[in-house]
């Protein structure tokens, strides 16, 4: 027997423009204005979970003095369009 996972409504008051580009998008998918909500809301919580992940790892890298400094990059980017290219700064 499958078993169904628990679910909550959620409301929230969207603009108009946006409410019709739900509903289009439903129609030319096939799916239900619910169903494209939820891919949409998994999505963005996804990448801000992502966003999140990488900004504690970028800080933790700064804690610990994993840095380059900014002067070095821009030399090293100046040289892209050298005949002499700087090795990547580490």
């Amino acid at each position: 027997m499958a078993t169904t996972a628990k679910t909550r409504s959620v409301t929230a008051h969207v603009p108009e423009q946006l409410a019709q580009k739900v509903d289009l998008m439903a129609e030319r998918l096939e799916r239900s204005k619910n169903w494209i909500v939820k891919q949409a809301l998994s999505a963005w919580i996804d990448q801000e979970e992502e966003r999140s992940r990488l900004t504690r790892e970028a800080l933790a890298d700064v804690d610990a003095g994993s840095v380059i400094d900014h002067q070095a990059v821009q030399a090293w980017a100046d040289s892209l369009s050298t005949d002499t290219p700087l090795p990547v700064p580490r």
